[in-house]
């Protein structure tokens, strides 16, 4: 197999068979918190903006993590509309995912609400407090991996907040934030497998991605250039990752491909599994929100230098109490690099 180029991409993961129960049981349970507004960048239309968004994703689109606008505080359309939502509405509307652990995950431990929590849930609270004065004015709706661009771009969330990943692909439909997490794809098995990695021993074995991830998308072009032996079955996919982890606990599936981040809690709930060889990829997790929401994705851009900059109750912490047990100290594997911002006057 010859060697691999690093391709900025994938997506997704799930929790153990156990927390499936437990997460289905309770999935009939939405929780919300507020959201809002859109807004146009002075001296620009937002149509010439997103001319200019387009053409640079266009030509440079081998960094799709550089694809977002320089930050901002200013209140545009899009916030506005946001902060006014009245009474219980006034909340922001945030897809997330309540079956990852330790990212965005129901916790049957913390009492009757089984609370969202996790490294995503941290940053959607400081989005929230920093918009609406309020780190609980939001509406969390649970969004399936194949189901989060579609709940943007049909205005039933203002934002995603679910270790999405930032990809060429992506930025066609929706805007990213600039990273908040760096990670890559990894292989998951039992530990018994005879499968070592991302490489030749997954000939004739059956791996199991999420619709919609970016993990689908690498193994398919992959196998399409040789890189991923043919016999690879790559046909089962499921709408959540966490399928995929019932689907290898019951043997239906020899692998499943995901985010290394999510593997590595994964792994930690499950102690029959493991994550084989490297990662295969470099990529980075983004906050997507609608294509023209300017005001919105600069606001978040300058939340997110803040959130860095915080190291009492910011980014470290939150890596902290959720994260360093299954990842280890903060490294430059995981922590994002510092950002890039186009260009657009």
């Amino acid at each position: 197999m010859r060697a691999r180029r690093l391709r900025a991409s994938l997506k997704g993961w799930g929790g153990v068979a156990a927390m499936a129960v437990v997460c289905a049981l309770v999935a009939v349970f939405a929780l919300s918190v507020p959201l809002s507004g859109t807004r146009t960048v002075e001296g620009q239309s937002v149509a010439q903006s997103a001319r200019v968004k387009a053409e640079k994703a266009e030509e440079d689109c081998e960094a799709p993590e550089k694809q977002t606008l320089s930050p901002s505080s200013a209140d545009g359309d899009t916030i506005r509309k946001i902060k006014n939502r009245q009474g219980d509405k006034r909340k922001l509307i945030v897809g997330v995912d309540q079956n990852s652990y330790r990212w965005g995950y129901r916790n049957p431990n913390s009492g009757k609400t089984a609370e969202l929590e996790g490294f995503d849930i941290d940053l959607v609270h400081r989005i929230a407090e920093d918009i609406l004065g309020d780190p609980k004015a939001v509406q969390f709706k649970a969004i399936p991996t194949n189901q989060r661009i579609p709940a943007i771009q049909d205005g039933r969330v203002d934002m995603v907040v679910r270790t999405m990943t930032i990809n060429c692909e992506r930025i066609k439909d929706v805007a990213f934030s600039a990273p908040y997490f760096k990670t890559g794809q990894h292989v998951l098995a039992p530990k018994s497998s005879p499968i070592k990695g991302y490489d030749d021993t997954l000939a004739g074995k059956r791996i199991c991605t999420a619709t919609g991830s970016t993990a689908y998308s690498t193994l398919e072009a992959d196998q399409k250039d040789g890189e991923l032996p043919a016999t690879t079955d790559i046909s089962k996919t499921v709408p959540n990752q966490l399928d995929c982890l019932v689907r290898l606990q019951l043997g239906e599936a020899d692998a499943v491909v995901t985010d290394g981040a999510l593997a590595a809690s994964q792994a930690a709930q499950d102690p029959t599994v493991e994550l084989k060889g490297d990662a295969f990829t470099a990529e980075y997790y983004g906050v997507a929100m609608k294509e023209d929401a300017d005001d919105l994705v600069r606001r978040v851009n300058q939340i997110l230098v803040d959130y860095r900059k915080d190291t009492a109750n910011g980014w470290q912490a939150s890596y902290g109490r959720w994260l360093s047990a299954t990842l280890g100290k903060v490294s430059e594997k995981s922590e994002p690099p510092a950002p890039q911002y186009l260009r657009t006057t």
